[in-house]
């Protein structure tokens, strides 16, 4: 399965949120274009909030093989 991921803003760390078709708000930690991303949770879905659990640990997204990122993957660098 394929996880739909839409780019919306920054937190206030710079790093790159993205929601979900159910309107759930997600984060890049490691928004670093020669790494895999590395995908969280936001507690209380808020946009500020501290990233939370990888979503890999997860039983919500557990049975997703692969991201894709519209309009596409928001890296630093």
């Amino acid at each position: 399965m394929i996880l739909e991921l839409n780019y919306i803003g920054n937190d206030s760390f710079s790093r790159p949120c993205y929601e979900t078709p159910e309107g759930r708000i997600l984060v890049d930690v490691q928004p670093i274009s020669t790494a895999d991303p590395e995908i969280c949770t936001k507690p209380f879905n808020r946009l500020d909030g501290e990233p939370d659990t990888p979503i890999q640990h997860t039983k919500t997204y557990e049975a997703y093989t692969e991201i894709k990122f519209h309009p596409q993957r928001i890296v630093w660098w």
